[in-house]
């Protein structure tokens, strides 16, 4: 939420600088986000007055206006159509730089000379007018004290303010508003609120559309009121579309300004229907088969599909059908238009969990369902239509009708009563706060506080206000009085207590090492979430059932992944977009299958993708971009740390590119998988043709072989080098198992240097190359013996695998 300084000081004084408010407000829970001024300096832009009109000798768009700016009379050339004598303008001296980087300067208009630029809203960066030069008495509605020439317009406008940005968290619907925030500021600086006087608007007319709740537990209390022969063309004015673009929005019209005013300064969203486009009366119900409603941003949607295990979306209806979704959105058949001329205005309470669950279904993320899934004060509609009837009758006219009210108080929520020890607070406080400051702390939070015993007996019971949601629990009190105390004001302590050695795991590698290794090896770790876009689950687990959650977030994470690899390509996609060359990424974490009796598991699983060059730009090495072998030694340099040597073998994956997919063995059981996507799978998300990737189980990679430790033989080695003919299809590991098989001990290093297929070998055939290391614990090998030892693993290989010696 972005809110003006200057709005919520009408609220409560703020006697502190924005670097320490913004400080307050962090500590208390509120964190701010960002800050920034609501306009630029505007250094030389001051208040002028046209003093006369007349026209240009040799242009007929342009006229010559002498204009006051304080200081001296000076001769503008302006090209305005609305620029009049008598009329109060932004003039842009000679040397001012505007916000969109032009320089003003003194310059000959057609034989004219011009001292200066008179401004329109887009020149001054103030909105999006350029029809014409900003009128500071007509469009701004400036008294006589700020219409003064040579007043600086920073000053006139009081423009010297900021835009605050808070990141709430879901807890604390309650300071979505100039209202809940000044409540919180008043609290933290020990200052007064004084919320702007809101009386009670009589009505003037007998107009009224009935209004009823089929859903009560949807939607407990709705309002409704009729507003008869407003005047829209009326614009609305600059002090109300100042503050809405202070705080985020833009003017609309005054209708639809209102509301939105009323839901940043009260938090209640608000919603006008055209009366005349409404029959027979308001129904709030749940959406019916087969119905659908086009929405004011342009989309249809279809309400009345219904989903397995979802309830049907809670709309606003007429004697028509649809006319907008409950909390979320309004429908365009029902919509404010410029000929409108009398409107329902609704202001209701709808239930939190409800609007929730239709925004995420139909992935509308509104201002109003923002505040409505968080909690809206559910005794605040009353007060909400009677300042928005008030608000709208100073501005486009009208009369007003009764107010029609329909409610449930069965269904709607109910304060609750929390007490609090002081004996548990100072305990998880961690040091004795004074009573009195609890007390007070619960006065100004309109906790209604009521205390019994003395002392570290004292116990205080509270009763929550309708603003706030989340105080249901002893701890909820713990927090708000350490949050407003002040977590700074507690004293830093070290606990006591003995911490006992670690006990060093002979059989499994500790598992931040699997991480260090991979960030030497060049990687960055991510962190994404557990669930996933079903689309995506599809593509890149064709094999697993997908896990759907209850009431997902969004659309984008409504299953729970059964690899890592919809993150990680999610992760991949972002680096690309910002232009990144090389990427290398891996993630820890867990995994969802569920078998065929249907139970679930978790595994924790790591996995890895990469693609791009194989280093990064040097002089020193030409570039080449990653292959099947740079993630394979990556693979195997994990499961190396166990002390176990992986076993590869070829493997048939829908995700994984066809003869540059393997699978990693260890023991003979699988650890995992690795090898190049899919060329559908890149084709389908927009990737690069060559991302490798891998994903292991960590309990394979943990396991690890106890050491042991073997004398160092004193003899000479000796080695062997072998040229052999084999199948092309046979892998280097069986040519290795076959070897060990037969040279045994006296085996002790076996290398593989080299591949060969071409010129000289037949079809269907490689030639490899590999190195046979020999020797004895405790004698020299004789030339003999070695011979021999080469001729019977020769032998097993041509008997094996039918190899011959190239």
């Amino acid at each position: 939420m972005k809110f003006s300084r200057r709005w919520l000081s009408d609220w409560v004084p703020i006697d502190v600088s924005t670097p320490e408010l913004c400080d307050r407000l962090s500590n208390a829970g509120l964190e701010v986000d960002g800050v920034l001024a609501v306009a630029a300096d505007l250094p030389g832009v001051v208040v002028a007055t046209v003093e006369s009109v007349a026209p240009h000798p040799n242009a007929d768009q342009l006229k010559i206006c002498i204009v006051n700016d304080g200081d001296d009379r000076l001769t503008v050339v302006c090209g305005a159509p609305n620029v009049r004598a008598k009329m109060t303008g932004a003039l842009a001296r000679v040397g001012s730089v505007l916000p969109n980087g032009t320089k003003v300067k003194r310059a000959r208009l057609r034989g004219v000379e011009s001292h200066g630029m008179l401004c329109s809203e887009v020149e001054l960066g103030l909105g999006d007018d350029n029809s014409g030069i900003l009128d500071l008495a007509v469009d701004c509605g400036l008294d006589s004290d700020a219409l003064q020439p040579g007043r600086t317009l920073v000053d006139a406008l009081a423009l010297d303010d900021v835009s605050i940005e808070l990141d709430l968290t879901p807890n604390r619907g309650d300071a979505l508003s100039i209202r809940g925030l000044a409540r919180e500021v008043g609290l933290l600086n020990d200052r007064p609120v004084s919320p702007p006087a809101i009386s009670s608007v009589p009505a003037t007319s007998d107009a009224v559309f009935p209004v009823a709740l089929e859903n009560p537990g949807g939607c407990p209390r709705y309002l409704g009121r009729v507003i008869s022969d407003i005047d829209i063309t009326k614009p609305a004015p600059w002090w109300l579309r100042e503050r809405l673009r202070r705080c985020g929005l833009r003017s609309i019209d005054p209708v639809v300004d209102v509301t939105n005013y009323v839901l940043l300064e009260l938090g209640q969203p608000m919603h006008a229907f055209d009366l005349d486009r409404l029959r027979g009366g308001i129904v709030v119900r749940d959406a019916k088969p087969g119905e659908s409603l086009a929405l004011l941003d342009g989309r249809e949607v279809a309400v009345g599909d219904s989903r397995e295990g979802d309830r049907m979306p809670l709309l606003i209806t007429d004697a028509d059908g649809p006319v907008a979704i409950a909390g979320v959105m309004g429908g365009e058949r029902s919509g404010v238009a410029p000929t409108t001329r009398n409107v329902f205005l609704e202001c209701a309470f709808f239930s939190p969990i409800s609007v929730a669950a239709t925004a995420r279904r139909f992935g509308l993320h509104t201002d109003a369902a923002h505040r409505y899934e968080r909690g809206v004060d559910y005794e605040l509609q009353a007060q909400a239509m009677e300042r928005a009837t008030g608000l709208l009758l100073d501005l486009v006219g009208g009369r007003a009708g009764p107010v029609v009210e329909a409610c449930s108080d069965a269904h709607l929520p109910r304060p609750k009563t929390v007490r609090l020890r002081k004996r548990r607070l100072d305990r998880l406080v961690g040091e004795g706060i004074p009573a009195v400051e609890v007390a007070r702390i619960f006065e100004r939070l309109e906790l209604a506080p009521q205390a019994d015993g003395t002392g570290d007996d004292l116990v205080w019971t509270v009763t929550s206000p309708s603003h706030r949601f989340d105080i249901e629990r002893e701890e909820d009190l713990v927090e708000e009085v350490l949050r407003i105390h002040g977590f700074n004001a507690v004293a830093s302590r070290i606990s006591p207590g003995v911490v006992p050695l670690g006990q060093p795991k002979l059989a499994t590698v500790p598992a931040e090492r699997v991480a260090d290794l991979l960030v030497d090896l060049g990687y960055s770790e991510a962190v994404t979430y557990s669930f996933v876009d079903s689309r995506l689950a599809d593509l890149l687990s064709p094999d697993a059932r997908p896990i759907r959650v209850r009431n997902p977030v969004s659309s984008e994470l409504a299953v729970m992944r059964s690899n890592l690899l919809p993150g990680l390509i999610g992760a991949l996609k972002r680096n690309l977009a910002r232009q990144a060359e090389r990427v290398r990424l891996f993630e820890i974490g867990q995994c969802f299958r569920i078998d065929g009796t249907g139970k679930l598991h978790q595994a924790i699983r790591c996995g890895g993708i990469l693609c791009g060059p194989r280093h990064g730009e040097s002089w020193a090495r030409q570039p080449a971009a990653v292959d099947f072998f740079d993630v394979k030694g990556d693979v195997e340099q994990l499961l190396a740390m166990g002390g176990r040597t992986a076993v590869f073998e070829p493997a048939v994956d829908a995700v994984l590119h066809p003869g540059q997919a393997a699978s990693a063995c260890l023991d003979d059981e699988p650890a995992g998988r690795l090898g190049r996507l899919h060329p559908e799978v890149t084709g389908a998300l927009d990737l690069p043709a060559e991302v490798f990737c891998f994903e292991l189980d960590m309990d394979a990679v943990l396991a690890r072989r106890p050491p042991t430790f073997k004398g160092l033989s004193r003899q000479p080695l000796v080695r062997r080098d072998l040229a052999l003919v084999v199948d092309r299809d046979v892998p280097a590991a069986r040519i290795e198992d076959v070897v060990r098989a037969r040279l045994g001990d006296l085996l002790q290093e076996f290398r593989l240097f080299d591949m060969y297929t071409g010129k000289g070998i037949e079809k269907g055939h490689k030639s490899v190359a590999i190195g046979l290391t020999f020797q004895h614990p405790s004698r020299t090998l004789a030339e003999a013996e070695i011979n021999q030892q080469v001729d019977d693993a020769l032998a097993d290989l041509r008997s094996e695998l039918g190899a011959r010696l190239r």
